[in-house]
């Protein structure tokens, strides 16, 4: 419970910071675009006080630099502009498309642009008519608004990317440390797996004096012991599906677990013998995955309740439905449950519902998920096998 909830806590660290970046940079941008268009109305502002000025120097030639006036109508070399009189009749325009002014309506529709974009420059000449500077932002204003936004694709891209990268390396590493435990396991079990046997033959010559039931149930133990370290030897390798009957595979396990579970806990399966019902398993891994999801059961009702299998075919598939009567999941909870080290329990490692998805979707190319669940009354559990 611990790890994931570290994992979940560092995504969402990452996640809010990168919100923090875009966030911050979209707000200083605006600052800076606010800045410059305060910079360019002051532009117009001065360009609309050249041009009246031109306009007046025929009546007082004298008073006017008309050399220090063009030079402030040529600064601007980045706002695009029209100059119009009071009727919309275009008399100037400057820092437009040079390949686009000859076609026709193309100033008539910047000159719309400008008009809803900004408040026009008010001309106001000496014999009291009028003439308006209409303008539009600069390319630079433009990119600086656009900016925001390309930096934070590329930051929710570079996140996308390290996520990835971080998750598939990290599976990588988990894999291989699921493959060498389970290798390392199956070894250290074969030892004492193969004394065992040798012991279960020397207690039949006493048969008579330890009881035939004593040395079975020896026996099954002992049986169990090899199909643990089976299961351990085939988890990395690719061991070979083979058309099983379900129902045979079930009861099997069923029958060793009974005896092993508490008397409060009730079991209902009844093998249909008269339907054969197959799919593609790997035997020992699939009983693994009943035992996992049996004792997750029992945990769930906290050792009393009654554990029900339904067995049932649609079209390509096997379905199998495995309710509980426990505690329930909580249905944003029915993913996070087959995450690795995720637990309810304190004394549990949170790998055996992991380890049954695992064995599902990674060695039978089937599914498994929480079909159903209500507090307080239980949950349904759902496996589809492809039948061939």
């Amino acid at each position: 419970m611990i790890n994931y909830n570290q994992r979940k806590y560092w995504n969402g660290v990452i996640l809010i910071f990168a919100i923090f970046i875009s966030l911050g940079t979209l707000v200083y941008t605006k600052i800076l675009v606010k800045a410059l268009s305060s910079e360019e109305y002051k532009m117009m502002n001065m360009l609309g006080g050249a041009y009246k000025e031109l306009n007046d120097v025929s009546t007082n030639p004298e008073q006017t630099d008309i050399s220090f006036l063009f030079t402030i109508i040529k600064s601007n070399e980045n706002i695009p502009l029209i100059l119009a009189d009071s009727n919309d009749k275009i008399l100037e325009s400057r820092n437009l498309d040079s390949s686009r002014l000859l076609k026709k309506g193309y100033l008539e529709r910047q000159l719309i642009k400008m008009k809803n974009q900004h408040a026009p420059i008010p001309i106001i000449f000496s014999n009291n008519q009028r003439q308006y500077i209409y303008y539009k932002d600069s390319k630079l204003i433009l990119l600086l608004r656009i900016y925001p936004y390309v930096q934070l694709f590329f930051v929710m891209l570079f996140i996308f990317i390290a996520y990835f990268a971080f998750n598939s390396s990290r599976k990588f590493e988990q894999n291989k440390v699921w493959v060498g435990m389970s290798k390392e396991t199956a070894h250290q079990l074969g030892t004492p797996v193969s004394s065992l046997i040798a012991l279960s033959e020397n207690l039949k010559v006493y048969e008579n004096q330890i009881g035939k039931e004593m040395i079975d149930e020896f026996e099954k133990d002992i049986y169990r012991l090899q199909v643990i370290t089976e299961r351990f030897s085939k988890i990395g390798s690719l061991p070979k599906l083979e058309q099983r009957n379900i129902y045979e595979l079930i009861n099997t396990s069923l029958d060793y677990l009974r005896p092993r579970f508490s008397k409060k806990v009730s079991i209902e399966f009844s093998p249909n013998t008269d339907n054969l019902v197959e799919a593609q398993v790997i035997s020992s891994l699939f009983d693994w995955v009943i035992e996992n999801i049996c004792k997750n059961a029992i945990n769930a009702m906290e050792g009393a309740g009654k554990i029900t299998f339904l067995i049932k075919s649609k079209d390509n598939f096997v379905i199998i439905d495995i309710s509980d009567t426990g505690k329930g999941i909580p249905r944003n909870k029915f993913n996070t449950i087959f995450n690795p080290g995720y637990t309810t329990s304190a004394r549990g490692w949170g790998m055996g519902l992991s380890l049954t998805k695992r064995i599902i979707e990674s060695y039978h190319n089937g599914q498994i998920f929480v079909k159903s669940s209500e507090l307080g009354k239980g949950s349904t559990f759902r496996i589809k096998l492809p039948r061939k």
